[in-house]
């Protein structure tokens, strides 16, 4: 990484700090310092079940609202304010400013999701009393939690990078909808026949895999997440949010912005 995109990329991360996370940590502990309250009263068998899948859902629902209504005003925030324009003017191309963008708010998410893990094993530890060996599934629900952000940061700066705030929040909102059921479409497109297999096939693989990162059911039941797995799913969502970010810089390369 240049100093232009880190010094970009830092830029970005001091002002969403500044402006959304610090809310939202705070949304997050007071949600998760209530859950372990009123789960106290639930019995033994289930309650930690329960915390994990609550905080997990919680951490995953939080983190993609932040991505999609923060990577939605990246670029068209800048053109309002018009301080695009002083930074294009210097020497900084604007796959650059791209590419600072997504790091910027990628590391904002990234941090946001360890503040908000410390909440959720301070919950488990609540009401467990202590933490177990098979507690480290947690982390990698968590990782792939924030692969989801990757991809979904992605998605929303492709979208801003020519369209209006709202419709690019739709579309990237819409999108992950539709990721986290791309089995489902998948398998509907298995069962299809003639042209109507086609489409549907075409959009499960082009839609994001978003439900091969979901695995807070099976993290939450205690168990274990193949190696493999891991590997694959993170060459999956680098490559797709390389693939998303690369669409965004030739769309941004050709946007006339005067």
């Amino acid at each position: 990484m240049n100093h232009r995109i880190a010094a970009i990329a830092s830029n970005t991360f001091r002002e969403a700090i500044r402006d959304r996370v610090l809310y939202n940590l705070i949304g997050f502990s007071v949600l998760m310092a209530g859950t372990s309250i009123l789960v106290g009263q639930i019995s033994v068998d289930i309650e930690k079940l329960v915390v994990i899948n609550l905080g997990l859902t919680a951490v995953s629902l939080f983190g993609v609202v932040i991505s999609i209504f923060i990577g939605i005003g990246l670029v068209s925030k800048e053109i309002d304010k018009r301080t695009l324009y002083t930074v294009l003017s210097r020497p900084v191309q604007r796959w650059e400013f791209i590419l600072g963008k997504f790091f910027g708010l990628a590391g904002t998410l990234a941090v946001n999701t360890v503040c908000m893990a410390a909440g959720v094993f301070l919950s488990l530890l609540y009401v467990a009393h202590r933490l177990q060996r098979a507690d480290s599934s947690i982390l990698v629900a968590l990782y792939f939690i924030v692969l989801q952000f990757v991809i979904v940061t992605a998605l929303a700066l492709l979208f801003s990078s020519f369209s209006s705030p709202l419709l690019s929040a739709v579309f990237a909102f819409a999108l992950f909808v539709i990721g986290s059921f791309s089995a489902d479409l998948r398998g509907f497109a298995g069962m299809s026949h003639g042209f109507s297999r086609w489409i549907t096939t075409a959009a499960a693989y082009v839609v994001p895999n978003l439900s091969a990162l979901n695995v807070i059911s099976s993290v939450a039941h205690g168990e274990s997440v193949a190696r493999q797995m891991i590997l694959a799913n993170t060459a999956y969502s680098l490559f797709y949010a390389a693939m998303v970010l690369c669409g965004a810089i030739l769309i941004f390369e050709r946007r006339n912005l005067k």
